[in-house]
């Protein structure tokens, strides 16, 4: 990089500026895609490409539906994990363990809800 020029540092700022706004505009991608049903957290925790790296779990958590910050305190509890844990400093084990957990507690809502409106007139 070159010092001396008057552009040198403009010009980085610039650039990180830039970047910044690419992995802002992909995680809110990511978080809308969530909350959509498109993907599920759980795919996302095993997949963690470069853009959520950074996220926190607790992010991509509160990013399903109904899922604030209580319910995910608790379902982090039961993990030894706390909310501001980066993705991309989870181990393998640790990602295959909130997914798997992520995934259980779906099928068991799910088929909850199939029973439930079977029950109801």
């Amino acid at each position: 990089m070159d010092f001396t020029s008057p552009d040198g540092p403009r010009t980085q700022r610039v650039r990180a500026l830039e970047r910044a706004n690419q992995v802002r505009t992909a995680r809110a991608i990511v978080k809308r895609r969530i909350a959509s049903g498109d993907v599920t957290a759980a795919e996302v925790i095993l997949t963690h490409s470069w853009e959520i790296d950074g996220m926190s779990i607790g992010e991509i958590l509160r990013s399903q539906d109904r899922w604030g910050s209580k319910r995910c305190r608790e379902f982090l509890y039961g993990v030894a994990m706390r909310e501001n844990k980066l993705i991309g400093s989870m181990t393998e084990r640790q990602r295959t363990a909130v997914a798997a957990l992520l995934i259980a507690g779906a099928l068991t809502r799910r088929d909850l809800d199939r029973v439930l409106t079977k029950i109801e007139p």
